[in-house]
């Protein structure tokens, strides 16, 4: 299974599938090549660390959705890896039906809360901000509704009285750390 992960910031989610394969732990998967919106993402600097391609890719012309011309550039250079499987990975913006339909049902995205609660920006505030007791993450495939696709897995992450909302940012990280692998080694292994 060939993967191409898009992402906007430093990467540690995509670092986290890396390591993974690295150690065996990824199933069939390898990716094939990284790729984002910035072109100072640290996400890009993983590329020479595991001999990867790793690109910038110039999402003009808007700042938050990938449409138009940045569209166009995205679904060239994601074909042009040839993927099984697209790995939103920290990729910081709305993906819109032109991308969706270049890679029907081979899109997935990691959210930092248990969808339904939290979709969006920030589920990792919105749910400490909102009291709640457990959170956590989700694997889910990306459809038009923002964080609204079919949920592949979640991992839980309790919210202790003393934690803070850098030290649950954390631990949540952490627990995306885990799932991301290995959910994407597990699709791997269908048939």
């Amino acid at each position: 299974m060939r993967i191409v992960i898009l992402g906007s910031g430093r990467g540690s989610n995509a670092a986290a599938i890396l390591e993974a394969q690295q150690a065996g732990r990824l199933g069939r998967a390898r990716v094939a090549a990284i790729f984002a919106d910035k072109p100072d993402a640290g996400i890009l600097a993983l590329g020479p660390r595991f001999g990867v391609r790793s690109e910038f890719v110039d999402p003009a012309p808007f700042k938050t959705k990938l449409e138009g011309e940045g569209e166009a550039r995205f679904i060239a250079a994601v074909n042009s890896a040839q993927p099984d499987l697209v790995v939103l990975a920290g990729f910081m913006r709305v993906i819109k039906p032109g991308f969706l339909n270049a890679f029907v049902g081979k899109i997935i995205n990691l959210h930092p809360s248990l969808l339904p609660s939290f979709p969006g920006l920030d589920g990792i505030g919105q749910a400490f901000r909102r009291g709640v007791r457990i959170t956590g993450c989700t694997v889910h495939y990306v459809t038009p509704e923002v964080d609204g696709g079919p949920i592949l897995d979640q991992a839980s992450v309790r919210i202790e009285p003393g934690d803070t909302l850098e030290s649950l940012a954390a631990k949540v990280h952490a627990a995306e750390h885990a799932l991301l692998p290995a959910v994407i080694a597990r699709l791997s292994e269908r048939d």
